[in-house]
């Protein structure tokens, strides 16, 4: 892969070489490589098409996901999210112990190795939020529930410049990855101002179906506005609201 220079650049494909946009700017690459027919039958294929049976099972747990919080995502997220989405549901597959290669899923695999991650790279919740708090999952209740106790915000929120509030957000999410639904409960705080008052203890609870038997998430968030005149407005549309999966219950 090389990137292209110049004043002109250049999309399609010239003499076996073909040139295209991305993330990374204009590139450029060499036209080739194996058929599809002949990764499709090809027993010297047989690991690709295992590899490429589980990928695109990761695939679609990652779009699950991240359509049950499509509301939160769209005012945090990166430009990256879905492949460093897909990376992570790669290894909770890789390990299931109990399916052969190519068969391995995500229910047999270890949902808890999502735990952590971060739907925004420009706004990581673990150096946005400093203040203390507790996420639990109570799976025979169903509830989801995130506790934080008093803190003054200018000393444990990070925030960018122009902000003068923000708000906390959390959601409980039940998935069934097998027949690809899933329940969703949002919750948050009011928007808040990021001074040196003291919060009051803030408690979000969310729920989903007691017992239930399927992996359950819990997200939680902080977004962050601009008051002006009195209306507040989203901070640099979202690019710096933090969000992240802090709790995960595999079952």
């Amino acid at each position: 892969m090389a990137q292209q220079k110049g004043i002109i650049k250049l999309d399609g494909t010239i003499g076996g070489i073909t040139f295209y946009k991305s993330q990374d700017g204009y590139l450029a690459r060499e036209k080739g490589g194996v058929s599809g027919d002949r990764i499709a039958n090809d027993p010297n294929f047989q690991r690709t098409r295992e590899n490429g049976e589980e990928f695109g099972r990761a695939g679609k747990a990652g779009k699950l996901l991240r359509t049950s919080i499509r509301a939160l995502l769209q005012n945090a997220s990166d430009s990256r999210v879905v492949s460093r989405l897909t990376t992570e549901f790669i290894k909770v597959i890789q390990a299931d112990a109990t399916n052969p290669r190519g068969q391995r899923n995500v229910i047999d695999g270890e949902a808890e190795l999502l735990q952590g991650f971060e739907f925004n790279i420009s706004g990581k919740l673990g150096a946005t939020l400093y203040a203390p708090y507790t996420a639990t999952i109570d799976r025979p209740t169903g509830a989801l529930t995130v506790n934080v106790p008093a803190f003054v915000p200018i000393n444990m929120i990070a925030a960018p410049g122009g902000t003068t509030h923000y708000k906390i957000i959390s959601a409980g999410v039940e998935v069934d990855f097998e027949n690809e639904t899933y329940i969703v409960d949002e919750n948050s705080s009011a928007i808040l101002p990021w001074d040196a008052t003291a919060t009051a203890v803030l408690n979000l609870a969310n729920a989903v179906t007691p017992a239930s038997t399927h992996p359950l998430f819990l997200v939680l968030g902080v977004e962050f506005y601009q008051q002006v005149n009195g209306q507040m407005y989203p901070l640099k549309n979202g690019a710096f609201n933090a969000l992240a999966l802090v709790t995960v219950d595999g079952n």
